[in-house]
């Protein structure tokens, strides 16, 4: 590690979101003005992977939240999808706006030596404004990186497509326990958010008939969704009230809220969005309401599968789509159990992971 580049691990004992994490360090350089946080859930299964991200956070203590909430989600997200890998995150704290190319790859090549200081228990891989170049950056220091770009045909690069699968899959599984229904045709669907995972989704349900409601701070992305898929196009804040069946967010987390989940009037809720609840009592609010919730962590696991395929080696992209579209079987197992023990689906899912961490410590022991 560059001798620029200190770390220091962060003393979390008392954060509300610190989860027994193994690591949690962060990271400045001062020749670049990085300054990056990396947490390391748990490596019980295999090396954590996780993505960065790359957000101008009001605080360093929003930064610090994000960062455990999205490592823990990892861990489980990985476990459910059983990957044979653990749970990790990283966030660059700045405005990726504010800087030209090379002074980005610059940035990147320090975070590169941060992530190889980890000596492997951290696999990096892209996320909210990180990219496959950023990813081939940070690989000239580090081979501990996933989504790298690969040749036509071959498992590697941007995973947003095989995301929005998995959440199509986790969608379907949600509509088939709320509404009993087998098909999407004539299912209405709030989608909020068109980045590249959510526009993809849309693709998924217009194929299967479904009636479409979108929102997005870009109007260019949501012309587009009107063009391709016959899309309605409503305010931001009128995503939440809409008439509709199911509600997919697929853009800021925190999303499901006090002010949020009473204007609902849908039967379900499944989307690509990472730290959907904004608490853990609002999964009980949803369950209160009748609203069938599929966890982000299950339904958006596609991303960490493909990734993790390249990482530790697939047999074919059939096997990936595969294990992909698994994703509804886990979600209607989820569902079940939370069915069968009185106790929301977010907790349903917390507790198969957890069970799974726990006997593989046991088999380790």
């Amino acid at each position: 590690m560059s001798e620029t580049i200190k770390a220091k691990r962060l003393s979390l004992l008392d954060h509300p979101e610190f989860d027994n994490h193994q690591d949690v360090v962060l990271f400045k350089d001062e020749q670049t003005g990085l300054k990056a946080i990396i947490a390391v859930h748990d490596t019980t299964m295999g090396p954590s992977l996780g993505g960065c991200r790359f957000w101008p956070y009001e605080t360093e203590e929003d930064a610090i939240t994000d960062v455990l909430r999205l490592s823990r989600g990892m861990t489980y997200k990985s476990a459910l999808a059983g990957l044979g890998l653990g749970g990790g995150k990283s966030v660059i704290l700045g405005d990726p706006k504010s800087m030209d190319r090379a002074a980005r790859d610059r940035l990147m090549v320090a975070m590169g030596k941060a992530v190889h200081s980890l000596q492997g228990r951290y696999i990096i891989a892209e996320d909210m404004n990180t990219n496959e170049h950023d990813m081939e950056v940070i690989n000239t220091v580090t081979p501990h990186v996933g989504g790298l770009p690969q040749d036509v045909g071959a498992i590697g690069g941007n995973p947003s497509p095989v995301t929005a699968l998995g959440v199509y899959s986790g969608l379907r599984a949600a509509v088939k326990h709320a509404m009993g229904k087998d098909s999407l045709k004539g299912v209405r669907v709030a989608v909020q958010g068109l980045g590249s995972v959510g526009m993809a989704l849309c693709g998924h349900l217009h194929n299967d008939g479904a009636v479409l409601f979108v929102t997005d701070i870009n109007q260019a992305a949501m012309d587009e969704a009107v063009k391709r898929f016959g899309a309605t196009i409503v305010g931001l804040d009128e995503i939440y009230s809409v008439d509709a069946d199911v509600f997919a967010p697929c853009a800021r987390g925190a999303i499901l809220n006090d002010v949020t989940i009473p204007q609902f009037k849908v039967k379900a809720i499944a989307g690509a969005a990472n730290n959907q609840l904004a608490k853990p009592v609002h999964a009980q609010m949803l369950k209160q309401r009748g609203i069938a919730y599929a966890p982000d962590y299950v339904v958006n696991a596609g991303g960490v599968i493909y990734v993790a395929a390249e990482v530790l080696g697939a047999e074919s992209m059939e096997q990936v789509m595969t294990q992909v579209r698994g994703i509804y079987d886990t979600s209607m197992r989820i569902f079940a159990d939370a069915e069968r023990k009185g106790i929301t689906p977010a907790e349903a899912a917390d507790e198969l992971a957890r069970e799974m961490i726990t006997v593989k410590k046991r088999k380790a022991a």
